[in-house]
């Protein structure tokens, strides 16, 4: 049997379905060239690709798939990406398909992030500029929405939700601790046999279900390839070879440039993220904005809303905003290098580390899921972590509107706990008025992301010429 190929298959194509090796790059680069709006478009872009039109993987396993990839740190959707890929075509294909869904955005990001820090100054792009982050705010929100309909089903979710929000925004709790206290919830929940603690559907399910066997669920009811059986020995290797490629970069910074260089602190924060930050890509968003922003102070409040806007309006996945974080890092703080070339490198090295991650989970974990589907347990720890994401991303929600809307915002500390309070005279109306019509065109008329986006982009441009800001 060929290395790269399902059972019964010649040269990576499987028996019946012609899923060949040729075929899955194209279809890996229109899924890339697809991805926008966030983790739940990129996974209905999936869905609807892979599971309705090709017909390579079944709803269910699809499904399970996700399961595993949301309980994870990191990127969701472009761990399900590998993981299909390796199912499809093993290691290569893993590698295949994560590689490409990130590379149009990657080259995208990197420019938007030299055009911002090279012009931002200029009025004009400053009032771009402001018109994107005031309609990243009414997309947050949205986001609070979205996923709080698919999430909080049941009383239950609703608390762990709340608690979530209380947790990290009023006590400071911090998010990896919310998360795991989630997932222990909803594990104690189901083992209870407690009927609010069960998952809900994913942002890729569908109500069509397609008669007949996918090209993977076909294959593999005839045959389990070896590649998706559980191994130790297998395991080891994985685990040695995929910690040394990701790791290697910060080690060589740390014995070289040591722990005070900017580019060994981006490598740092972003491998260290990587490992703790579960729930999805809005809370993730949530942790990186509170360290960049108020730890590392590698760039203002503001200025992560532009980041922001610029990860939703490219391909990929919405967490590649840490290009534009580990560029402006690097591109502020260049030591001998020149100021473009130290932020594309800071951009890419934050890339590394946030994304390099998601391959040694994957060819790590996948073929033990595999061999554990419809886990209950899993499932109620999903549902509940789902739950949570809903509560912190409500949190980045309301941070982001403070920062956005006021010019400054006061901290209070009393009892352990932190309030943040507006300024009220330094409310910013133009920002409300365009944050108002966003959320106007998003809920009321359903007008999708990247058209608000660029609308209140250019009403930016608008209100500059007219001088009103």
């Amino acid at each position: 049997m060929s290395e790269y190929s399902l059972p019964g298959t010649s040269a990576g194509i499987a028996a019946g379905h012609g899923v060949s090796f040729r075929e899955a790059i194209r279809v890996w680069v229109r899924v890339a060239l697809l991805s926008f709006g966030g983790p739940a478009g990129q996974i209905a872009v999936m869905h609807r690709i892979l599971v309705e039109e090709k017909r390579w993987i079944g709803e269910t396993r699809f499904l399970h798939a996700l399961n595993y990839c949301m309980l994870l740190p990191g990127p969701e959707a472009h761990q399900l990406a590998i993981y299909i890929g390796w199912l499809l075509h093993r290691t290569r294909g893993g590698l295949v398909a994560g590689t490409l869904f990130v590379l149009p955005g990657l080259i995208s990001l990197g420019v938007l992030s030299w055009v911002y820090a090279t012009f931002g100054e200029i009025g004009g792009v400053q009032a771009l500029f402001f018109g994107l982050k005031s309609a990243v705010l009414a997309v947050v929100l949205e986001a609070v929405l979205r996923v709080g309909r698919r999430a909080l089903r049941s009383r239950a979710m609703v608390g762990i939700a709340a608690l979530a929000f209380i947790g990290i925004f009023i006590f400071s709790v911090p998010f990896p601790i919310v998360i795991a206290v989630a997932a222990l919830l909803g594990f104690i929940g189901n083992a209870a046999g407690l009927s609010g603690f069960q998952a809900s559907p994913h942002a890729g399910s569908s109500k069509r279900v397609v008669e007949g066997p996918a090209a993977i669920d076909g294959a593999f009811a005839r045959e389990i390839p070896e590649h998706v059986r559980p191994s130790l020995q297998r395991f080891i290797k994985v685990a040695v070879l995929g910690l040394s490629i990701w790791l290697a970069p910060l080690l060589v910074l740390l014995a070289t440039l040591g722990p005070g260089n900017v580019f060994t602190a981006i490598a740092t924060f972003n491998s260290r993220m990587a490992v703790v930050t579960f729930g999805g890509a809005y809370a993730v968003l949530a942790y990186m904005a509170q360290q960049a922003v108020e730890y590392y102070h590698w760039l203002k409040p503001q200025e992560m809303l532009v980041g922001l806007g610029f990860a939703e309006t490219t391909p990929g996945p919405l967490i590649s905003v840490v290009q534009f974080v580990g560029f402006m890092a690097a591109f502020r703080h260049p030591g001998t290098l020149s100021p473009a070339l130290a932020g594309t490198l800071g951009g890419l090295l934050a890339q590394w580390a946030t994304f390099v991650p998601s391959f040694v989970w994957i060819f790590l974990g996948a073929p033990y899921i595999e061999a554990v589907r419809n886990n209950r347990a899993l499932s109620a720890a999903l549902a509940a972590i789902t739950a949570a994401v809903v509560g912190v991303i409500l949190n980045l929600a309301i941070w982001f509107g403070l920062h956005t809307l006021f010019g400054q915002v006061d901290e209070r500390h009393a009892y352990g706990m932190t309030l943040q309070a507006p300024v009220l005279n330094t409310l910013n109306v133009p920002a409300l008025v365009l944050s108002a019509l966003a959320m106007i065109g998003l809920f009321r008329f359903k007008v999708g992301m990247i058209p608000t986006l660029l609308a209140c982009s250019i009403a930016g441009i608008a209100i500059h010429l007219a001088g009103w800001i």
